[in-house]
């Protein structure tokens, strides 16, 4: 029989579901965590001494496609780097998305995901599956996008990328208005995959319509589809009244730090995400995007052809810091955004997201700047 290794966490400020427990203990087990107490637990274990830090559950990002140099969609390897340059940030857990591109690339890139997926927890992070970002959107709002590659909603498409995927696929992002889009919503939700609405030049009542039929999330709240007016609210009025789960970049770029405190009052489930592409941690100078030049200048990655933002160069913990420096928001709130919620949006609220017994012991040690100390991934530290 072999011992379950036991490490006691001691005097660190712990974000749990009931609030932050200062000066706590957390006891783990292996990959999980046993208890989360404000007095030692009657275990002998070594103990390490967390000198007040703070300890978050490990980020949860929806939404990334690349990070360090790595790009999601060039290769098995590239994937797996972008997934272990983010870990170092703070992301234990994420969803690779994928650009719209030809049906047979992302065909392959599903594939890709899916086997990442099927590895579990690994020292270099989580790929929970993937969330493809097209190639059912629309050429108004295509931001980013390559508009050579997006196609009409068809159900035969739909089947072939639901088939690539090996069951990996957990999210999808289309335009609602789209002719025959809305016909693709209930056997996407019937193979368990969140049907997002983004990229999208949708009123509100056709956006409504899709949250009717099973739509279910919005990706990238405010960017990439028509601004809220006060006599057309469009997508962004009906994910806000519907209560729907809607991401923000939280870059201090695509939205104004008031904004991102609005929606944080307005939802339930507010989720803060990354948009990363591969310039992330690299620097400044010339990219490639989807087949697409992008320049990247003070951080901020722009198309080369038409000046448009083109993902972002943030990783979860500067979305975080943003979050309560500069919206104002308490870190507890700051913390469900980046990990609770995301991890319920996928049903994975009993497994991560949260300090609490049972949870795979996924966790972050942050100094009083917020900055990443230490990552935990199923147990084992590693230095960021």
């Amino acid at each position: 029989m072999i011992d379950t290794p036991i490490q006691l966490l001691a005097g660190g400020r712990v974000v749990t579901p009931g609030g932050v427990l200062n000066d706590a203990w957390v006891n783990v087990a292996g990959d999980r965590i046993v208890a989360v107490t404000s007095t030692r637990p009657a275990v002998d274990a070594p103990v390490v001494d967390l000198d007040g830090a703070w300890v978050l559950p490990g980020y949860v990002d929806l939404h990334m496609h690349g990070g360090g140099g790595h790009s999601v969609a060039n290769s098995p390897q590239e994937m797996e780097g972008a997934v272990a340059y983010h870990r170092r940030h703070g992301t234990t857990s994420t969803l690779v998305s994928l650009m719209t591109a030809p049906v047979e690339q992302l065909t392959e890139q599903l594939g890709w995901a899916a086997e990442l997926a099927s590895r579990g927890a690994t020292p270099h992070g989580t790929v929970l599956g993937s969330h493809l970002e097209g190639p059912f959107l629309s050429e108004l709002r295509c931001g980013a996008q390559n508009k050579a590659h997006m196609i009409a909603p068809d159900l035969g498409v739909l089947a072939q990328l639901l088939d690539g995927s090996r069951g990996a696929l957990r999210m999808i992002t289309i335009a609602p208005e789209l002719e025959g889009a809305v016909a693709m919503i209930a056997p996407l939700r019937e193979a368990g995959v969140i049907v997002a609405m983004g990229h999208s030049d949708a009123t509100y009542e056709q956006a409504m319509a899709a949250i009717a039929a099973g739509a279910n999330h919005a990706t990238h709240l405010f960017n990439a589809m028509p601004p809220l007016l006060h006599r057309q609210p469009g997508l962004i009025g009906a994910a806000l009244e519907s209560g729907i789960p809607c991401e923000l970049i939280n870059d201090g770029r695509h939205l104004h730090p008031a904004v991102v405190r609005i929606v944080f009052d307005a939802i339930a489930y507010p989720l803060l995400v990354t948009d990363a592409i591969d310039a992330t941690g690299v620097g400044d100078g010339r990219f490639e995007l989807g087949g697409q030049d992008v320049d990247v200048q003070d951080g901020e990655a722009r198309l080369a052809s038409t000046g448009t933002l083109a993902g972002s160069t943030l990783t979860m913990d500067r979305a975080l810091r943003c979050a309560v420096l500069d919206s104002g928001l308490s870190v507890e709130r700051a913390s469900v955004a980046a990990s609770g919620n995301p991890a319920k949006v996928l049903g994975l609220e009993h497994e991560l997201g949260s300090i609490a017994a049972g949870h795979r012991a996924d966790l972050l040690t942050l100094d009083d700047g917020l900055n990443v100390i230490q990552v935990m991934v199923g147990g084992a530290w590693s230095t960021a």
